[in-house]
């Protein structure tokens, strides 16, 4: 197999070059295990993905490791101390993984990894196993060439993919442990392998159900269609109405909190390379669609949104049953930029989903979970330590880029411990991280375990 390697100029490098393929192995490893958080049948895996990361982090040199229970799954800890006067990095990871559903569009089983064309396919390679085991192999790089700069800890939880709500009470339950001077993420995309790039900024999140109930149990579409309202017409009609014709999230209120950017920070913004026909080209679709007045980069960045993530009610088995069904569902999610806020946004779906149910159904609003958007500096220590490791490894100096996704836990972090995050992803938004064929570079991956001490190295140096 062949691996690439990065510039092997320092003991660490070469180190890591020594042992590319025991690196590898042990990711793949690590995705075999289908530590998926949101379903209860994989609760044992998860404590089992938790007990490998825990092992690993022991083997790699790190103190004080311990897997801590909550009511959910459980968080991996372990640090190194090795002078309290220097600063401290605090490296944030999730080891759960999204559902691998649909199981048929897989080319190979999610949970038996494997390596085509330099891509580790597998569910959680990008998302974010490969990414948080970067740092675990940097980190024992670091040791084993007595090269680490300054302090470490290690907080790598079992429920990002569910919301994080344990993983808060964790940290206002630590807060003296957690204590740190900056947060280290990896769990966010590049623009391209060959155009390095930094998230300084990502999207809130309100996730939700709703139901909606017509008759008090499934008709004869014979006997009573025509006559009863189909709670899945009505489901439609609803959720068709949330936008306007513009694109608009059509909810009073949605937009009243929406921090606009300016003309030059749109500016800056469009500095980054992006080529939509290219974009549209790898979805397979022939327009792109959105909020009027904006690009498709700024609607997938910068812009609020609301989304259907799943529908479903009556029949939807093989063959034909003529059935008027009493109950529809779905899942909807909103992405939220500053300043919105989760419960507010939350509240105001709900009350305006219940005011617009017509009067021949019934209507819940289940919230899930939710987070706030984060815009993190470009100015910061931390930030320029990113930029010079990512142009030591790349050649070139990294673009601040937005980006659309979520991890609530990164506006957490600034409001209980008052750390700002630096979002030192690695992989890219084609990775199709929560679908199927989830990939992850050998390349990214490698790359990121490279980047990542001299990014200590730097951090070391500045924040001094």
């Amino acid at each position: 197999m062949s691996l690439t390697a990065a510039p092997s100029t320092t003991a660490t490098d070469t180190y890591i070059e020594a042992n590319k393929e025991r690196f590898l192995s042990e990711l793949l490893d690590l995705l075999r295990i289908p530590s998926v958080s949101a379903d209860p049948k994989y609760k044992a895996d998860v404590a089992r993905c938790a007990e490998a990361v825990s092992a690993r982090l022991k083997e790699a040199g790190a103190d004080k490791v311990e897997i801590c229970p909550t009511k959910g799954h459980p968080i991996v800890y372990g640090e190194k101390i090795i002078d309290p006067k220097k600063p401290t990095v605090l490296v944030y990871g999730h080891y759960d993984v999204q559902p691998p559903d649909p199981l048929n569009l897989w080319d190979s089983p999610p949970f038996e990894p494997v390596i085509k064309d330099g891509l580790i396919y597998a569910r959680g390679s990008a998302d974010d196993k490969g990414q948080f085991f970067m740092h675990v192999k940097a980190f024992e790089a670091m040791m084993r060439s007595n090269a680490l700069p300054c302090n470490v800890k290690f907080m790598i939880e079992g429920e990002e993919e569910v919301g994080s709500d344990n993983l808060g009470l964790f940290v206002k339950a630590n807060k003296e442990r957690l204590k740190a001077d900056v947060v280290l993420i990896s769990d966010t995309a590049m623009l391209a392998n060959d155009v390095p790039s930094i998230n300084t900024g990502l999207r809130g999140l309100s996730y939700l159900e709703v139901e909606v109930t017509g008759p008090n149990r499934d008709l004869h579409s014979g006997v009573y269609g025509g006559a009863v309202a189909n709670p899945i017409n009505t489901l439609c009609a609803m959720i068709a109405s949330l936008h306007d014709a513009d694109g608009r999230v059509n909810i009073p209120g949605f937009y009243d909190a929406v921090a606009e950017l300016s003309a030059a920070e749109r500016k800056a913004l469009a500095e980054a390379p992006f080529n939509e026909a290219e974009w549209m080209k790898d979805l397979g679709i022939n327009a792109v669609k959105g909020e009027k007045g904006y690009t498709t980069d700024e609607r997938c960045t910068i812009r609020p949104t609301l989304d259907v993530n799943g529908i479903w009610g009556g029949y939807t088995g093989e063959g034909a049953k003529t059935v008027l069904p009493s109950k529809a569902f779905a899942k909807l999610s909103m992405r939220l930029v500053p300043d919105q806020k989760s419960d507010a946004i939350t509240k105001l779906f709900t009350d305006h989903f219940k005011k617009i149910a017509p009067p021949y159904v019934k209507v819940e609003v289940r919230p899930h979970h939710g987070g706030e958007a984060a815009v993190t500096p470009i100015d910061s220590p931390a930030y320029q330590a990113a930029s010079k490791a990512m142009e030591e490894t790349f050649g070139k100096k990294p673009i601040p880029t937005r980006g659309g996704g979520s991890i609530p836990i990164v506006a957490l972090f600034e409001a209980e411990l008052g750390l700002k995050t630096v979002l030192f992803g690695f992989g890219l938004d084609s990775d199709n991280i929560h679908s199927p064929n989830e990939k992850y570079g050998v390349f990214n991956y490698f790359k990121g375990i490279t980047t990542i001490p001299r990014f200590f190295r730097h951090y070391a140096e500045l924040a001094q």
